[in-house]
């Protein structure tokens, strides 16, 4: 009778009495889980709403659990702009908006460069050259546009103007015409003003207009200097009168 009681009273001590589960600490509460415990959604909800104001996420979804369980987040913060719209936007000055001065004087003077070098090209005519080529209307933007660019030094746009030119010359005689010719030509060219720290846009479309351009060919390496080089000075010129003209009448 008494091992009888006894053994009852085991089975109530082990399979009646509730088993205790230990509490999480609060320091791993936003850490971790509890298998067995799991979670409520209003405690998931407090804890979203408490990571978005501390961290700044914009997703609880974006966490991944590590192997030894606790929660790593690699989410990036909701206000910071993505990189490639950003480079969409145009870019944000502190200065306010450009004068009318600012916008006149630049396009006046692309105006009477085109005006002058096509006056050039009437003198010219007869030996069948023409000054008002495209990558010098390139040129006027840069100059007149944007002055204090680098690709508005004069270093920069003599050495890309003249070595571009040069390479241009020499892809031809060496490849003829065609598409090899053009990309040896424009890669060499983009080789050599990164080499020389000459970096200068317009002076890339140098080597593919004289490969396609058949009343170019007769000057073979004087085209180095002509019509690129020589354009370039008359547009200096009329690049120093615009910037005196800025900065001495505004309205």
């Amino acid at each position: 009778m008494g091992m009888q009681v006894a053994a009852n009273y085991y089975q109530h001590k082990c399979f009646m009495t509730p088993t205790l589960l230990p509490i999480p600490s609060p320091k791993f509460t936003s850490l971790r889980f509890s298998p067995i415990l799991g979670a409520s959604s209003s405690f998931l909800d407090f804890k979203k709403k408490v990571l978005q104001k501390s961290v700044g996420f914009s997703s609880f979804q974006d966490r991944k659990r590590s192997s030894n369980g606790r929660t790593a987040v690699v989410a990036s913060s909701s206000n910071v702009a993505a990189p490639f719209w950003g480079s969409w936007m145009p870019e944000k000055t502190s200065s306010s908006a450009p004068s009318f001065s600012d916008i006149f004087w630049p396009s006046a003077g692309a105006f009477a460069a085109m005006a002058i070098l096509g006056r050039i090209d009437q003198i010219l005519a007869p030996k069948g050259i023409s000054m008002t080529i495209a990558p010098l209307g390139a040129v006027c933007a840069v100059l007149f546009a944007t002055p204090s660019s680098p690709a508005a030094q004069k270093y920069n746009m003599f050495m890309a103007q003249i070595g571009c030119a040069a390479i241009g010359v020499l892809a031809f005689s060496i490849c003829g015409p065609g598409w090899f010719a053009r990309s040896a030509a424009l890669a060499a060219s983009i080789a050599f003003m990164i080499s020389t720290r000459s970096t200068h846009p317009p002076a890339a479309s140098l080597p593919l207009l004289f490969i396609d351009g058949v009343k170019l060919h007769h000057l073979n390496f004087w085209y180095a200097l002509f019509p690129g080089a020589a354009g370039c000075i008359i547009l200096c010129l009329i690049q120093e009168i615009v910037c005196y003209m800025k900065d001495r009448f505004k309205f």
